[in-house]
């Protein structure tokens, strides 16, 4: 008797409510369904459509159940509508990553899935995910357009690419960018037509390599209609796209525009090349160090590129990461260890979908021929961890670095770097050292 009465009062047992005016969304397409606690309505669940007159009428009733906090999945893109309004109406949302939710064990409904959520957001065990003030997100949303823009434009490369293989016309394969001004010249002139090989050979720029009599050889080709007509859409598709992404730089320009500069604006290097994309990119640099307050350009392997990247995905304002190793975890860059029974299981880095780190990659890539510490570092980690896990350490790098730059306002000197480099020469002296007692040599200085 007394032991089923032990089971009862397990049974009864739940967790204190920590948020007792949360409230639980599941997300779809077409339709939403709400969950508040119980008391506050005698229907605790309704569902709406994902139309703005629902979704007003949704934080109308949300307000009226005095709910504060609500917590919802990103689910796809549906989520966005519903997270603005929701954020402008002075709700506390709280965006869940569906991965955390998945862990927790649960009912799969539509409708039980509001009310999980909602009890799990009331007794505290979701977190928020990161999301930037709204400028930011608007900014990130321009980005990641200009960039499927870019990839839609490659594309359209292609397609003439193939056009020309289809004539066996090898253009492409004597100059290194058939977009550049001798392949848009010749292109023009083909689709004008012009099919004299040593009257388009003439239009080559002086700055290429291959000779006048390789391009023009290359110019002999098949002509047909088809092939010319695909090549026409493709090179005009092509300019189209072009126009965009020049379109989407000058938003995004405009929107970088609108940024609050920080109090002390730091100090631009002076160009170095006077082109157009040189000046283009100091520009860009200057803005950005505008409203970071700090020139994360001087950092090796950080280019223009990448700290548009961190601005759009981040922000200007880095206090929301408690500290640059909880900033390296959110971008999957440092060991993720799994740990049972005093072993570690796991330590494989997390696999994350972030374009920031993807970046960050990148730009530790660049560091193979760079003759700073970090450079030097890369070269290290790439001889003796190989190439993929030395491209990981060398981000893991770069990304605190910024955070530290950023937080603190400082500028980036390479000097700080020097102590390292010295004991690092240490360290491999006196590992050459061991190696040679080991087969019975000894080390002398040259010249000692």
């Amino acid at each position: 008797m007394t032991k089923k009465r032990r089971q009862s009062n397990r049974g009864q047992m739940t967790p204190p409510v920590v948020q007792t005016d949360a409230a639980g969304i599941d997300i779809g397409a077409t339709e939403i369904y709400v969950a508040v606690p119980p008391d506050r309505d005698a229907e605790p669940i309704r569902c709406f459509e994902s139309f703005t007159p629902d979704l007003m009428a949704l934080a109308d009733w949300l307000q009226t159940c005095r709910i504060r906090t609500v917590a919802m999945e990103s689910t796809g893109v549906f989520w966005i509508p519903l997270f603005q309004i929701l954020e402008d109406r002075g709700f506390e949302v709280c965006l869940v990553n569906a991965r955390h939710v998945k862990n927790v064990p649960g009912r799969k409904t539509d409708v039980l899935d509001c009310q999980w959520l909602q009890y799990l957001h009331s007794v505290g065990l979701l977190h928020a995910s990161f999301r930037p003030q709204q400028a930011v997100c608007a900014l990130r949303a321009l980005l990641r357009h200009g960039d499927s823009l870019v990839q839609m434009s490659s594309r359209h490369i292609q397609h003439v690419q193939k056009a020309l293989s289809q004539m066996n016309v090898q253009l492409h394969h004597v100059i290194s960018d058939i977009t550049g001004a001798t392949g848009l010249a010749i292109l023009d002139a083909i689709l004008g037509g012009e099919r004299n090989p040593n009257a388009l050979a003439k239009l080559r720029d002086r700055h290429i390599k291959a000779s006048a009599e390789t391009v023009a050889k290359s110019l002999v080709g098949d002509y047909r209609p088809e092939h010319l007509f695909t090549l026409r859409q493709s090179l005009a598709a092509y300019r189209y796209c072009q126009q965009l992404i020049h379109d989407c730089d000058r938003e995004i320009e405009r929107q970088l525009e609108d940024f609050d500069s920080k109090a002390d604006p730091p100090r631009m290097r002076s160009p170095r090349k006077s082109s157009a994309r040189r000046q283009a990119e100091e520009n860009l640099a200057h803005e950005h160090g505008r409203i970071l307050g700090v020139d994360l350009t001087a950092v090796p392997g950080i280019s223009s590129p990448t700290v548009q990247v961190l601005l759009a995905e981040i922000g200007p304002d880095w206090s929301k990461l408690r500290s640059a190793s909880a900033f390296a975890s959110w971008l999957g860059l440092c060991p993720h260890n799994a740990i049972s029974g005093g072993q570690v299981l796991s330590s494989r880095t997390r696999k994350v979908n972030s374009r920031a780190a993807t970046a960050l990659r990148l730009g530790a890539q660049a560091l193979h021929h760079s003759q700073s510490y970090l450079g030097e570092y890369y070269r290290r980690m790439r001889a003796k961890l190989g190439a993929p896990k030395a491209i990981v350490a060398a981000a893991h790098k770069l990304a605190r670095i910024p955070y530290h730059l950023i937080t603190t306002r400082q500028p980036y000197e390479e000097s700080v770097f020097a102590a390292l480099e010295i004991k690092s020469k240490h360290r491999a002296q006196a590992r050459l050292e061991a190696q040679a007692r080991a087969f019975g040599f000894r080390l002398a200085p040259i010249g000692g």
